[in-house]
Formats: structure tokens, sequence, C-alpha cells
């Protein structure tokens, strides 16, 4: 099979196609059905470094278990206090050093256009893990499958995203990944946390957006509801974060008039915007969420290593 995602870096979803992603997710479900010792052939020999200036456990651990699930070993560190950034070392060396060691990078790095600049300076392709406020694409790329999967497909629904859509990484990633199909995406939000005018611009003619205060006001039409947390650490004053703290929160009671196959999702971790009674719920799927992370990573670490893939 054709490999479009072969040697590439991964800095944003805009750089992808439906086609490409609808590929990946194609990949996902083949790598899922093969037997272990294929599959184990994927990433053999090849080693991941894992390079995470931020705190993280989902995309991190993800990461690390997609390399080893597909046979391939990873090297890195999960706290820059314990690597020579806190010596003074510039990403760029840091950077130039590590691919020596590896054949593949994923960063996660508190300012916005990291990834872009260490792709730039890399010989090895590199994934953004998350960089600031900007963008987090390989979530998206598992949001995407989760409602591909769960839904069977993603065209023709009705995707309501709600919370912090200002500082909130993983929205503007996945409302750009939504772009390439055919959706309705209302966006649920305080005032002071609506999404950047930026991103409206952007998305401007590629999909129908509506801009609302409360869930209650489209609940009973969504197919999707993915909830994000406030972003507590992102807020410049503090004083505006304790002003928007709570705002919302999804109970068993907020979805008693949805349909009977929304699909309930959150990019975690969750605070208290989601209650824990939710859990149970059949339209919760953020745990097989969590879980399509790996296999989706997988997926991509394998498409980016080996140029012809099984079909």
């Amino acid at each position: 099979m054709s490999n479009p995602f072969y040697n590439r870096d991964v800095i944003s979803v805009k750089d992808f196609s439906r086609d490409e992603l609808l590929g990946l997710f194609k990949t996902t479900d083949l790598i899922c059905e093969l037997p272990t010792e294929d599959r184990l052939r994927l990433c053999r020999g090849r080693i991941l470094a894992s390079l995470f200036y931020e705190p993280s456990t989902r995309t991190r651990l993800s990461f690390e278990a997609a390399m080893m699930w597909t046979g391939g070993t990873v090297i890195g560190f999960a706290d820059p206090q314990v690597s020579s950034a806190v010596k003074g070392e510039k990403l760029a060396d840091t950077i130039r050093v590590v691919e020596g060691y590896a054949d593949l990078i994923v960063l996660r790095h508190p300012l916005e256009g990291a990834a872009r600049f260490a792709a730039s300076v890399s010989t090895k392709p590199v994934i953004n893990g998350g960089s600031g406020s900007e963008e987090h694409p390989t979530q998206a790329m598992l949001d995407l499958y989760t409602i591909y999967r769960e839904a069977g497909g993603i065209d023709g629904l009705n995707i309501g995203v709600l919370g912090d859509l200002k500082y909130g990484r993983t929205v503007y990633s996945l409302l750009y990944g939504l772009a390439n199909f055919r959706v309705v995406v209302y966006l649920i939000s305080p005032p002071m946390l609506k999404i950047r005018p930026e991103a409206l611009y952007e998305l401007h003619g590629r999909i129908r957006v509506e801009e609302l205060e409360r869930v209650e006001d489209c609940i009973e039409a969504l197919d999707v509801l993915y909830v994000t947390r406030i972003q507590k650490e992102r807020f410049p004053d503090p004083r505006e974060y304790e002003q928007v703290r709570g705002s919302y929160r999804i109970t068993l009671n907020t979805l008693k008039k949805a349909k009977g196959r929304l699909l309930l999702m959150h990019p975690l971790p969750r605070v208290d915007e989601i209650s824990p009674e939710v859990d149970s719920s059949p339209h919760a799927v953020y745990f097989k969420q969590a879980h399509y992370g790996k296999i989706v990573r997988a997926a991509l670490l394998a498409m980016i290593l080996n140029e012809d893939l099984p079909s």
C-alpha cells in the first residue's frame, strides 16, 4: 500500500489530508489484526527518543507503549530537570545530539513553535507531542479515530466541543482535523474561553460552526460531545482562571436529553468537568479513547519508520 507518512514529520494535523487520515485509521485497524510476531517486526531494531519538557501521562506512556508493542525501544526523559536543559543546553543542541541516538523523536515543549523548530533542525522525523497552547496533532488523530471507530464514520455528525476553547491545544488540532469531514461543530464555552479568532478564520468555509455558552442548548442534536478541562497552567493571570473555574460540569442529568448513541469524549486528564457517575454511562468513551491512543500511535510510528507496510 502507498505510504505518505514514511519518514515524515508530524507537526500539525493541518498538514494531513482526509485521505491520509483515513489511511492511518485503516492501518490502525490492520495492525490490530496482525499476528503478534508480525506486529513486533514493524519497529524491531528502531529507537524512539521521548523528550518531554512538560508533564504527561497518556501521551508519553502511549507513545512508549506503542513503540514497544511494535517491537521497538525507547530512550528519553519525562522531566527536563534530569536533562541538560538545567545546565542551559538549547533545544537545538539537544535535538542534534539525540538524533544521533534514535530513529524518531517525540517532543513535548511549553513553547509554541518548538516542535516545528525541532523538525527544522533534525535530520530524523519529529512528532509534536504538544507545543504550548498551539497544537497536539496525534491527540487529534486518536480523537478522530475514536469517532470513526465508535460512530462508524465521521461525515454527517453533529459534534459539540465544550470547555476551554481558548487555551486547549487539543481543541485546535481536533477542529483542524474535523475540517476534512462533513460535520457541524458546536463550540460551547464561557465568553472568556471562546475560541481564538484566527482559528475561526481558518475554519471559515470548511465546516459549519456555531458558538454557544450552554451545552443544554444543543445537547439533543449532538452525536459527539468532546469535553475539555480548563487549562489552569496556561492562564497568564491566576485571577482570570478563578473567574471561570468550575464553569461547567457534565452529569447524568445533563445527558438525559442526549441521543442514545451520543459519544462523550475527553482527552484527559479531567478535573471536575465530568462527574464520576458518568463513567458507567454507555455514552462515556473517554477511557476507550485513551486506549485508542496507543494503537493509533503504533500505526503512526510504523508508517513513519517503514516505507512498505503489510496490506
